[in-house]
């Protein structure tokens, strides 16, 4: 019965306390004339109608009780033959309201009837809900995999009503209603036909009554709806497991459960999503350490393909589960935050959690708060770092059980290192109760780090698939070997017959390297640009034999026309011409579609080589047999002894392949440093809070003071302590202390107009507050060496901002470090520059980019004023602008920064007028 059975319960319980007694004398309502002394001698000659039932079918419903449900329906039916509107609504309503579940149905629609909602505000809302499907309260993120992800067994609400082992009611039962001709024939006043009248009005009256006395019983002595009895043990026992685990976590005891103090299906859903039906030994000993029994911050390292994220999977589901607690995942790049969400979606839908991605321009802050189901967080470092910049604003960071970070030695590397270590600082100085967990495959300055996480440490050398690391220099290939005198011993010479076209198109013999694989096993080059990673593509795909064609020729003819119909029918001309062959590249100037069907198609093996970037080697789950590395560069810098890890870590895959080789090829001139690249230790991780000092130290200054987790001097200093930088000041910089540095910055912050100083009496007692402008830059993330100019830009748009075309718009979201990075050919500049429209060369003269300018670049003069004109106006007639375009729209950059100026201009009062 529902919503309607509800109200109509609540109704009756009402009638039921002003109810008499059997021995007190019944109180009859106020009747119209007329109808009411017809209703009261048909209430007196008859009396109450008792069920003849042993049970009562409607509870405490006294719906055959001719003075409360039926006499309603009485006086409904009085009152529509008295006025054709409401006879006509009263009509309708029977239709509407009996043609539903039986009874339930009826009674929900007479209850309703007798409320003041209008019919059609009502018909509004149930059509509303009957539209909101099962997954509205899931994330985004989750309901794009939900179809994948579950296969629910074919439960009561999913089967037809005859397999459901009770009868239900059809649908499109015929009711019967009241004809509007005999409403119409009772309108009309006939003193000659009144007694037929009268009794055509009780055979009528009867006949409903009859009606609805049959629907309802049938309706309560039909089942109730029983679906699956397997899926309600699962749950049930779902729910008991979860119990015991908990309690079991809270106790001492040692005992863990099911599957590591989850539930059984847990271990269920591994083998059935991900084929896992046994942990190695190693996850078993790092799940089972005293220190993640008592839940101590933990930092994990083994080499790459080891199982390391398995572990982090498995307390991660711990922290959901069995404490109830919220969990946030932190990856290095948008690429392997999607293929988690992929992965760990159908685990939130199957044991009630919700994962929740926040990547390039997706997520909430602050996240919507949950009563009931915990949720997920997966994010990338950056977003990760707004996300608990938001908690920690609305006080909630306690809410936040576990961090677990992936890749953790790239707090070492850059600006991205720096906004991860502020981001772990601030979570240890405002919430003592969450854990910390940090996994790498290349860490070796351990120590630094655990006194910084206040951490345990485990480590081991495991890895499943046996990995044999080669190098090649010229025809010959040698085999890397630790105990030789150079580091390496001579394997074989490289078996190829080239001509001399080839050894001119091929001087590496790649060719010959991934023709000894494919098509059968699968293939990875890494490449030190994306620019190289599409003409090596292309050079193997002109030297492969027409047999490639064939292997699997259905499927990538298939992928080629889903890369059409993502892409409004235009592929990549060199996408194109490699794929029938099997191969394709892989960077970040693919969109996210290009990359998904390509991954794909990897997974499946209807590709078998990839000529990709570094970055595939930072986590993206697509191993190969043999890794090659087409130079030891990455971009113009020497490979780094930890990237050559990742690399070659991809190969072998385990269940698949019994060894994994990778091959690094090298010049003569690179062989002493190739050598020592290959025999030296792993680097170090160092702080770069103060290097990148604009996206570190003073960021991490300015939102401590705007999140008011520290606003004197000395909680700022204290803060500082704890940070991987203030661990490591005596290596980094030695002649300042900690406050000295702190100081300088603040006094900096100040003086740009981001801070302000609070007037106290003891210089001592020096504390700050946030200003507009800096409120405005830390809530809008902006790097702070562009702030200000940020903000003059947004100023001059409030003078004038021209929309005849895009070009003010796309000037005033384009990010500012991304001029540093473009050289265009200034000719060509040139040469686009005099074809744009006058609207558009104004925008340019607002902006004071002058035709005499750019023509200066054109000659060649040297002028040192930097630019943040668009550069989208050189079309294709720069090749090399091309890819960097591309990578500007299809990685999200701009659609990032967009986000940022938005974030800045909310929060800075000055631009209000300018955001409406």
């Amino acid at each position: 019965m529902d919503e309607g059975g509800s109200r109509l319960r609540r109704r009756v319980s009402v009638r039921k306390r002003a109810r008499p007694s059997p021995g007190e004398p019944r109180q009859e309502r106020a009747e119209e004339p007329g109808a009411g002394s017809r209703r009261r001698r048909t209430a007196e000659a008859q009396p109450l109608q008792s069920n003849d039932s042993d049970e009562d079918l409607f509870g405490d419903c006294d719906s055959f009780a001719e003075n409360s449900f039926l006499a309603q329906v009485d006086d409904a039916e009085r009152q529509c033959m008295q006025d054709p509107e409401r006879g006509a609504h009263a009509a309708g309503l029977g239709a509407e309201g009996l043609r539903g579940a039986g009874g339930a149905a009826a009674a929900g629609g007479f209850a309703d009837w007798e409320t003041d909602e209008p019919v059609s505000s009502r018909r509004r809302r149930e059509e509303a809900s009957a539209q909101r499907g099962p997954w509205d309260g899931l994330p985004s993120s989750q309901v794009l995999y939900f179809g994948n992800a579950e296969n629910p067994p074919a439960g009561a609400g999913d089967r037809r009503p005859e397999e459901r082992g009770w009868e239900a009611p059809s649908l499109d039962a015929p009711i019967e209603a009241f004809p509007r001709s005999s409403v119409e024939q009772h309108q009309q006043p006939d003193d000659a036909s009144s007694e037929a009248r009268r009794g055509s009005e009780e055979s009528r009256r009867k006949s409903l009554k009859e009606h609805l006395k049959s629907a309802m019983t049938g309706n309560a002595r039909a089942q109730t709806p029983v679906f699956s009895r397997t899926k309600q043990l699962k749950e049930t026992l779902l729910s008991e497991e979860i119990s015991v685990a908990q309690k079991t976590m809270e106790s001492s005891s040692d005992d863990l459960g099911p599957f590591y103090s989850l539930p059984s299906k847990v271990r269920d859903l591994y083998v059935q999503f991900k084929g896992i039906e046994k942990l190695y030994e190693w996850q078993h000993t790092c799940l089972t350490l005293n220190s993640v029994q008592e839940r101590k911050n933990l930092i994990y390292s083994l080499p790459t393909s080891g199982g390391k994220t398995l572990v982090a999977e498995i307390l991660m589901l711990q922290e959901l589960l069995c404490r109830r607690r919220d969990v946030l995942m932190i990856l290095p790049y948008v690429a392997i935050v999607q293929e988690k969400i992929s992965g760990l979606s159908s685990f939130g839908i199957e044991l009630g959690f919700f994962v929740e991605e926040y990547a390039g321009s997706k997520g909430k802050f602050p996240p919507i708060k949950r009563r009931e189901k915990k949720s997920l967080y997966i994010a990338t470092i950056e977003k990760g770092h707004s996300l608990v910049n938001s908690l920690i604003e609305t006080g909630r960071i306690g809410s936040l059980g576990l961090v677990v970070v992936d890749e953790l030695h790239m707090i070492g590397e850059g600006s991205r290192g720096a906004i991860l270590e502020m981001t772990l600082a601030k979570i240890l100085y405002t919430s003592k109760t969450t854990q910390i967990i940090g996994m790498s495959a290349t860490l070796n300055n351990v120590e630094d780090l655990q006194e910084f996480l206040q951490a345990e440490c485990y480590t081991s050398q495991f890895r499943p698939v046996e990995l044999k690391e080669y190098l090649k220099i010229n025809d010959a290939i040698y085999e890397v070997d630790n105990k030789a005198e150079n580091g390496m011993t001579f394997s074989r010479l490289l078996n190829c017959q080239y001509s001399d076209t080839l050894k001119k198109m091929d001087p590496d013999h790649l060719v010959a390297l991934v023709t000894e694989v494919i098509p059968n096993y699968s293939c990875l080059v890494f490449c030190p640009t994306k620019k190289n990673c599409e003409n090596v593509a292309e050079m193997i795909c002109k030297f492969l034999s027409k047999e490639y064609l064939k292997h699997r020729e259905k499927e990538k003819h298939e992928l080629i026309k889903n890369l059409k119909s993502i892409s409004g029918g235009n592929v990549c001309p060199i996408l194109k011409r490699t794929v029938p062959f099997g191969v394709a590249y892989h960077h970040s100037g693919l969109t996210s579609d290009e990359r998904r069907l390509l991954e794909e198609a990897y997974s499946t093996g209807a590709l078998c080589l990839f000529t990709c970037t570094s970055t595939l080697a930072a986590g993206v789950n697509l191993p190969a047999r043999r890794v090659i590395l087409r130079a030891p560069y990455v971009a113009k810098e020497f490979l780094k002894r930890s990237q050559y890890k990742q690399m070659i870590g991809r190969a072998g895959r385990a269940g698949i392949d019994s060894v994994g080789e990778s091959v690094l090829i090298l010049q003569e001139k690179d062989k002493q440093q190739v050598s020592e690249l290959i025999s030296r230790p792993l680097e170090n991780c160092y702080s770069h809070l103060v290097q990148e000092f604009t996206k570190g130290i003073q960021t991490l200054f300015l939102s401590l003071i705007g999140l008011k987790i520290a606003t004197n001097l000395d909680d700022i200093c204290h803060f500082m302590g704890g940070t991987l930088f203030g661990v490591q000041q005596k290596i980094l910089l030695k002649e300042k202390s900690l406050r000295e540095i702190t100081v300088e910055w603040l006094r900096d912050l100040t003086e740009k107009g981001l801070l302000q100083k609070d007037v106290v009496d003891k210089p001592k007692d020096e504390s700050f507050h946030i200003t507009k402008l800096g409120r405005a830059s830390f809530k809008g993330t902006i790097d702070l060496a562009y702030c200000d100019i940020l903000y003059r830009d947004l100023k001059k748009g409030l003078e004038g901002l021209v929309l005849e075309s895009l070009l003010h718009l796309i000037y005033l979201t384009t990010p500012y470090d991304m001029a540093s990075q473009c050289v265009p050919d200034w000719m060509i500049y040139f040469r686009q520059f005099s074809q744009l429209s006058p609207a558009e060369q104004n925008v340019a003269a607002l902006l004071g980019v002058s035709e005499n300018f750019i023509g200066k670049k054109a000659s060649g003069q040297a002028i040192k004023k930097l630019i943040r004109f668009p550069f989208c106006y050189l079309k294709r007639e720069d090749q090399k602008f091309g890819n960097f375009l591309k990578t500007v729209f299809s990685d999200g950059v701009m659609s990032f920064f967009v986000m940022c100026t938005f974030a800045f201009l909310k929060h800075c009062q000055a631009h209000i007028s300018f955001l409406s």
